[in-house]
């Protein structure tokens, strides 16, 4: 007997591209993935660095079973040797043995696998059934064992484990046990996967014929599309060189480990993959219009904007109106100061302006949102969310929904301070100048009559001899002077009070761009921009996911 050969050790064709990319699609997805997947898909990604780190030479292959399928005896027929305890007490294999070939012991390797109780192999006959140098076989406890700390050490095993033989029997070939909760649920794996038929001389050729084929369509409605049965027994050696030689390829292959972390990932992708749209909806421009529409009514635009053409006309008449009657302005309300929109100055006399209002007086003086515009408000978030939710699984609707909707009570202080941060004012129009101009030039003159008229008046009570007045025509010119000018000032009051108006509408529509601007703002940072968030995760995760499949092939 010869020791056989060790494969040559090194490291696993590396896998970080499909784990990171499913750690970087549980990060994304975060909440929004089903909690034991997204558990399930972290630990895999752990599993794959740490099983990478360790691989060496080695190929893990396990022998799992119910109890009395024969796995132990044969664990001991490929081992060539009785390492494992066989007997009909029930059940005989508390903790698992490992059998490893080859010169390396692979202790690193057995203490990640937690398994203690080791046995070095001296191969038989390499030349005739194979050289299995590297290879680590296990023999598991039942998993249908009525001891619960022996089910839980086997299926923990089973997670870590490269390749699986699943061994049974003819007495429990169709065991629920065994097909729904181990093979169906590994049924991702199937190319790490291998039945074995044991006990094949309790029956006739005959009866092991129709047992095989009932066990290949058990295990197509598995879920394994091309099951590998191999049939043995332990007892007389049927089909024990077969089933190590299908072990030897394995072996010699050094990709079972590599398949095996691949085939987890992609399970776990898959897994999570399902709680992912294919696509993200789109949202725009109907629902944004809509939400700033509903925060400017909140805001109180359309006081500001009222107010704000009450000031124009208000300035407008203190620079072109009337001369004579400029004066009652004084006693008119200013309804931008009443809304505390308008320019202020600090204590040292250096003027403020519209932006920093708030640092001097607080906030604006806009009465605060009504019922009717709140519930505005919280219908246009509700649509805005629903637009951006649109199929979307479950988990990830309804944290877009829930990103639509503006936390917290100080949005009505955020839209407060956009308003106020907005200039609402602009240059004095030149026309205002010209009018100015105008208005003091015919007030000059009709005072200048005036005067003429008290000359005259006081000249003629002194007796004092006065040429006779100029006319023009049969009027006076003191007459023409007064009443020409006054009725000049009237008119030019008027013709002024048309161009305010219109100066008005046009400085409303100026002053409506900017605030809608400043809402839209308000808008994006507090409702569009968490949905988009929410949706570039939903994105990440989906890319990723992919990626991680497609990495498992």
């Amino acid at each position: 007997m010869t020791t056989s050969t060790t494969a040559a050790a090194g490291s696993l064709t590396p896998l970080p591209t499909g784990a990171e990319a499913l750690l970087a699609a549980v990060s994304a997805g975060g909440d929004q993935l089903p909690a034991p997947a997204r558990d399930q898909a972290a630990a895999i990604a752990a599993r794959v660095a740490e099983r990478s780190r360790i691989a060496g030479g080695h190929t893990v292959v396990a022998l799992a079973g119910a109890t009395g399928s024969g796995k132990s005896s044969l664990f001991n027929a490929l081992v060539g040797a009785s390492v494992a305890e066989v007997g009909a007490r029930r059940p005989i294999t508390s903790t698992p043995h490992a059998a490893v070939w080859g010169a390396d012991p692979g202790a690193e390797l057995l203490d990640w696998l937690g398994v203690g109780r080791r046995h070095r192999v001296v191969d038989v006959a390499p030349e005739i059934f194979g050289a299995l140098g590297g290879l680590v076989l296990l023999d598991l406890p039942d998993f249908d064992s009525r001891v619960v700390e022996h089910r839980s050490e086997a299926s923990r095993v089973l997670d870590l484990v490269d390749l699986f033989i699943w061994v049974t029997d003819p007495q429990k070939y169709a065991d629920a046990v065994l097909h729904d909760e181990f093979v169906a649920a590994r049924s991702a794996l199937a190319a790490v996967t291998i039945v074995v038929l044991n006990h094949a001389d309790a029956l006739t050729p005959a009866g092991l014929r129709q047992c095989h084929d009932d066990l290949v369509r058990l295990l197509r409605a598995d879920g394994l599309a091309d099951p590998e049965v191999i049939v043995t027994s332990a007892r007389t050696g049927y089909g024990v060189p077969q089933l190590r030689q299908r072990i030897s390829a394995v072996v010699a292959g050094h990709t079972a480990a590599e398949d095996r972390l691949r085939a987890d990932v992609g399970a776990a992708a898959a897994a999570l993959r399902a709680s992912v749209a294919d696509t993200e909806p789109e949202f725009g421009d109907p629902a944004s219009a809509r939400l700033v529409d509903a925060l400017s009514r909140a805001a109180g635009v359309p006081v500001v904007l009222k107010a704000l053409e009450q000031d124009y006309i208000r300035e407008s008449v203190g620079h072109t109106g009337w001369v004579f009657t400029r004066w009652s302005r004084a006693f008119s309300p200013e309804p931008l100061k009443r809304l505390r929109l308008d320019r202020v100055e600090t204590r040292d006399g250096i003027p403020v302006g519209e932006t920093d209002i708030r640092a001097v007086l607080g906030r604006s003086s806009i009465p605060p949102p009504s019922p009717a515009a709140r519930a505005d408000v919280d219908l246009a978030t509700r649509e805005v969310g629903r637009s951006a939710a649109q199929g979307l699984p479950k988990l990830w609707a309804r944290a877009v929904t829930e990103a639509a909707q503006p936390a917290g009570a100080d949005l009505h202080d955020e839209l407060d301070r956009a308003i106020v941060g907005t200039p609402l004012r602009a240059p004095a129009p030149r026309w205002w100048q010209v009018f100015d101009v105008m208005q003091w030039l015919v007030a000059a003159v009709a005072v200048a009559g005036l005067l003429w008229y008290l000359v005259l008046a006081v000249a003629g009570w002194l007796q004092f001899a006065l040429p006779e007045v100029s006319r023009w025509g049969i009027v006076p010119y003191p007459f023409v002077m007064l009443g020409g000018g006054l009725l000049a000032g009237l008119l030019l009051t008027a013709a002024a009070r048309v161009f305010s108006r219109a100066g008005a509408r046009r400085r409303r529509a100026l002053v409506e761009g900017r605030l809608r601007t400043a809402i839209a703002a308000v808008a994006e940072r507090r409702v569009i921009d968490p949905v988009a968030r929410v949706l570039a995760r939903h994105r990440l995760a989906r890319e990723q996911l992919d990626l991680a499949r497609s990495c498992s092939h």
